[in-house]
């Protein structure tokens, strides 16, 4: 018997490389892919395909139930609500974990963070963390996708201390293995159709750790521009990030990830995107060298 694959949020970046990665490299079959998304208009293309899509709002406990219905393994790709005053995501995420219990589905994946447990500098770990205890709890048997921080998101700062030759941070010497987003959607999508019974937790991450200084000594071997690291308190990068025109919540966000950074919590490498996908991961180098234009604005 043919399983049926369910991947929520598939009109994101992540959840809809996944459903790519499962009709390419792991060959399963339209049929047998279900995409959810608040807006099924976005993924007409999928429907084309032969792909069911579904409407499902995860503020909609009764929409993720009736989505959920009559899947095998179910993928939640975590929100993107980030709101620190309320326990809203947590919330969507529970109602999800809930809705598949309700469905019967039969193995549950979710996509959270290395180390998210409460003590994490991270100011949304919470949600990820609450999260893997509900799948836990369900009694659903799990795969829950540890993901690192994506090369894509070094776009949220080098353009800008590219363009000043100055790269302000708090980090300190700590070390982060950046991962390409398909990467670890080619991981992900390896391991939701791979059929496994098992509960496993893996963490997703790119194949060579580095520092801030490491990164930018790259970024200026790439682009011929010279570009100082400057280590700031965290205080003073915060405000800085609030002069740029930042909301303080996101700015906030921001810099608890150099803390995090700083704090040895996410400078794991591993060789796990290699070893679900069977593809080797791109290395930071190729990722500058691809995107060198767009980083130079």
């Amino acid at each position: 018997m043919t399983e049926t694959l369910l991947v929520t949020g598939a009109s994101g970046h992540l959840g809809r490389a996944v459903i790519d990665h499962l009709l390419g490299a792991q060959k399963v079959a339209p049929a047998n892919i279900v995409a959810t998304t608040r807006n099924p208009e976005s993924l007409a293309d999928l429907a084309v395909r032969g792909v069911t899509v579904r409407a499902a709002d995860f503020d909609n406990p009764a929409s993720l139930e009736n989505a959920f219905k009559g899947a095998d393994r179910v993928l939640i790709v975590s929100t993107g609500e980030l709101d620190l005053k309320s326990d809203r995501r947590l919330r969507q995420h529970q109602a999800a974990v809930a809705a598949a219990k309700a469905a019967g589905v039969s193995h549950l994946a979710y996509t959270s963070m290395p180390n998210p447990e409460p003590v994490s500098p991270v100011l949304f770990a919470g949600d990820h963390y609450g999260t893997e205890q509900a799948i836990k709890a369900s009694g659903i048997p799990y795969t829950i996708f540890r993901n690192g921080w994506y090369q894509e998101n070094l776009f949220l700062a080098l353009p800008h201390a590219i363009a000043s030759g100055k790269w302000y941070t708090s980090s300190g010497d700590g070390r982060i293995a950046h991962a390409a987003r398909d990467d670890m959607a080619a991981a992900i999508a390896a391991g939701l159709a791979s059929g496994s019974k098992e509960s496993q937790v893996y963490t997703l991450t790119g194949p060579q750790a580095y520092t801030t200084n490491e990164i930018a000594a790259l970024v200026t071997e790439v682009t011929g521009k010279p570009l100082e690291v400057i280590q700031v308190p965290d205080e003073a990068l915060t405000e800085g990030v609030k002069a740029a025109g930042i909301p303080e919540d996101v700015a906030r966000i921001i810099v608890s990830f150099d803390v995090n950074t700083r704090s040895g919590r996410i400078g794991m490498a591993t060789d796990t995107v290699e070893t679900l996908s069977g593809r080797k991961p791109q290395t930071l180098r190729e990722f500058l060298e691809a995107n060198k234009a767009a980083l130079l604005g």
